[in-house]
């Protein structure tokens, strides 16, 4: 379903993303698809995620942090809300998803920064990725220091 995909891992910065994303959207009248990443190793030998018995709780978890964040939002916008809010939470590769996602989107939003360690870089590994090979224009939310 076209309309808006954001990206959200937790961090103060995707939270800001998904403020972002839901008022556009409702300014818009567009659709939002929320979608939680579980980042899980990737197999040396295939490239593919390797997807442990423990990530269905990490998912889970993702889940319900980002239903949560979504009626948070969703309660500040009153009749300004988007048309729908749908969340998935995935276990993966951020960035990849996200880029998987924008093939039936029609605006992708990541933060600058999310929960990764090198706090340093201006924007992100998942947000540049994201930039240089999404099919749809890519909004990224300046992170807040």
């Amino acid at each position: 379903m076209p309309g808006i995909t954001v990206g959200v891992d937790g961090s103060d910065n995707s939270y800001r993303a998904l403020e972002w994303a839901m008022k556009e959207a409702g300014q818009q009248d567009l659709p939002v698809t929320v979608l939680a990443v579980n980042n899980v190793a990737r197999d040396p030998w295939t490239g593919n995620p390797e997807v442990m018995a423990e990530d269905a709780a990490v998912v889970g978890r993702a889940r319900s942090w980002t239903e949560d964040a979504v009626a948070k939002v969703s309660g500040q916008l009153g009749d300004a809300k988007p048309t729908s809010v749908s969340v998935q939470a995935v276990n993966g590769f951020a960035a990849e998803e996200l880029i998987k996602a924008s093939h039936d989107s029609d605006l992708v939003v990541v933060s600058a920064r999310g929960s990764g360690g090198f706090a340093r870089l201006a924007i992100g590994g998942v947000a540049s990725k994201v930039i240089h090979h999404a099919a749809c224009p890519v909004v990224v939310t300046p992170a807040v220091k």
